[in-house]
């Protein structure tokens, strides 16, 4: 009878009050489904604790050791007065001292934030080994590993390991207005075509290999695609100029071994001989400099008839420069009007669209024995996508 009144005794505990406000907010941690399940036991302790029940019932009906009811119970009654939150949380452990104090933390991540040629390094960008080095040499840390500074820089989100690339260039200081003007030239392009008028975009494609697979290409098969030898024999490059009726969808082209200033004239004089002398003509297209060369200038003025003094290259006179000779070639009076996309604008070249369906579809896969062999391939491609599949695009 003594041991059993002993042992009710020990197993007896205070009771634990719980206020009305305090209770919904178990309940309410209790209910939560993503709520970490060490603090829903914690809840449940207390809220039991609360409703009068026992030590050993608490321990028996939630599946674990009397000491952690107990524990939690007489950590309820200890805080109460301080912050709800406080009382579910586990308390603060010493643990192991840091290595490292927050001072020379602080100086590995301002060293990872300097180039390493100020430091004496020979090369463009820190690793966390080479910072490991740097910071023992510099008397920050007497021993580091890389490890360490990999973690102090995870901390706050520097990755001196790693680059990405990006474009601080100027705009034009009429970019609005060129986007503006390049796009109402294509949203124009149908209802001038109805009346006559030609709405062009030209580009250039270099560089076209004529790559000939050293090894023959094997045909899939059930469960294996297409697989194309990975050597190749080079048998040079060619270039393709091409227009893209903006309108229609269908496409002209020139296709030879290089594109200079005299080739862009030419081609350009080939295209305004296609319609009568007096069509108007809209012709879109990016900055390369032999779009808006001497020749061309002298071109257009011709075909226009304009009879006033076009000055000297680099000198005075519409020919002075490239911003001059532009100018002149952006004139709306004229019946040959040019649009120049600004720049770092590719997204409004809709011919490089095109240039990517040629790439895809005959490009890309292609075996080509020789210069000539590509040149007919091409050609061929075009003049079927004229026939068969040539359409505005749907451009936005």
């Amino acid at each position: 009878m003594c041991s059993q009144l002993l042992a009710m005794a020990r197993c007896a505990a205070a009771p634990v009050h719980v206020s009305t406000k305090h209770r919904r907010r178990l309940e309410a941690i209790v209910r939560q489904r993503h709520a970490p399940q060490s603090l829903v036991m914690r809840a449940r302790i207390i809220l039991m604790a609360g409703d009068g029940v026992g030590v050993r019932e608490t321990a028996r009906m939630l599946d674990m050791g009397r000491a952690t009811v107990q524990c939690w119970r007489k950590r309820c009654r200890a805080s109460e007065g301080q912050p709800f939150a406080e009382r579910l949380c586990d308390a603060p452990r010493p643990g192991t001292p840091p290595t490292f104090q927050p001072e020379q933390i602080c100086q590995i991540i301002a060293l990872a934030c300097e180039p390493p040629s100020e430091r004496g390094r020979p090369f463009t960008h820190w690793t966390h080994a080479t910072l490991a080095t740097a910071a023992s040499e510099g008397g920050i840390a007497e021993r580091i590993s890389a490890h360490s500074v990999g973690r102090f820089l995870r901390e706050v989100k520097l990755k001196p390991h790693r680059t990405r690339g990006w474009i601080n260039t100027p705009r034009d200081a009429d970019f609005a207005s060129k986007c503006h003007d390049v796009c109402q030239t294509y949203q124009l392009a149908p209802a001038r075509a109805a009346a006559g008028i030609e709405t062009r975009r030209i580009d250039e494609m270099t560089g076209v290999q004529a790559l000939e697979r050293a090894a023959p290409t094997q045909p899939m098969r059930s469960g294996r695609p297409e697989r194309t030898e990975f050597e190749s024999i080079r048998h040079g490059t060619t270039t393709l100029i091409a227009h893209f009726d903006v309108a229609t969808g269908a496409v002209g082209y020139r296709l030879g071994p290089t594109r200079t200033e005299a080739d862009f004239a030419q081609y350009l004089a080939t295209l305004l001989a296609t319609r009568s002398p007096e069509s108007i003509w809209h012709l879109v297209m990016d900055n390369l400099n032999i779009h808006c060369s001497e020749a061309v200038v002298r071109l257009v003025a011709e075909a226009i008839g304009f009879d006033g003094d076009l000055g000297i290259k680099g000198q005075c006179g519409i020919l002075q420069s490239m911003a001059t000779r532009e100018q002149f070639l952006r004139d709306p009076s004229h019946r040959i009007v040019f649009h120049f996309t600004p720049k770092h604008a590719s997204w409004l070249n809709r011919i490089e669209m095109w240039f990517s369906i040629l790439a895809r579809k005959v490009i890309r896969r292609g075996n080509f024995t020789s210069l000539d062999d590509l040149q007919a391939k091409i050609s061929r491609f075009i003049d079927f996508f004229n026939t068969t599949m040539a359409k505005p695009f749907r451009w936005t």
